[in-house]
């Protein structure tokens, strides 16, 4: 019932939505959808960490225009930093989000901001792997997870993985794409637990 309310209320909005078992299913969905010689960017993502995609996106078997790779092998900060905004332009940007709404809204919360502009304007194609243990009744209630349970969890796991913490610095409410704009956005649900 929850599920198929979410998915009706995120069609409503011209999403495409796919509902796969679990992180392989979502991984193997990810190589079909992007095609060869795009661009593709990612933020940092326990849910993609998981699912493997991190490490097939590594790997470079897989055709597309890695500029996460690209930004994290610069070692010069000013060029670095350069090459972070242009990465803004991807083809496509792979994430996941912090609370999805039963009307169809999500939530996320970032640190420093560099993955909003794909999801807010950039990024022609949007793909979200979302756990279906994130959806929540209400907009409320996408904060509130967000604030309590979210951000303890990625606060500890920044600092064994980087040994700095993160903030909620901005946060992302998204209604809705204008159709006008020609941007895919597509989610795909795992039912499974996957991220925080």
């Amino acid at each position: 019932m929850v599920l198929q309310k979410t998915i009706s209320a995120l069609e409503s909005k011209g999403y495409t939505v796919i509902v796969v078992k679990n992180g392989k299913e979502a991984l193997e969905y990810i190589k079909k959808i992007i095609p060869q010689g795009a661009s593709v960017m990612n933020g940092s993502s326990v849910t993609l960490e998981q699912i493997g995609y991190e490490t097939y996106l590594g790997s470079g078997n897989h055709g597309w225009v890695d500029l996460h790779a690209k930004v994290n092998a610069e070692s010069d900060r000013e060029k670095r930093r350069k090459l972070r905004r242009e990465s803004v332009l991807s083809d496509y940007y792979v994430g996941s989000v912090h609370a999805l709404i039963q009307t169809g809204e999500f939530v996320m919360a970032s640190n420093s901001g560099s993955q909003l502009p794909h999801i807010v304007f950039t990024s022609h194609n949007l793909l979200f792997v979302v756990s279906t243990k994130k959806i929540v009744p209400t907009l409320d209630e996408g904060m509130k997870r967000v604030r309590e349970y979210v951000f303890p969890l990625e606060d500890t796991h920044m600092k064994e993985k980087y040994g700095v913490g993160t903030g909620l610095n901005k946060i992302l409410i998204f209604r809705g794409e204008m159709p006008a704009s020609g941007r895919k956005i597509t989610f795909l649900l795992v039912e499974e637990n996957l991220g925080f």
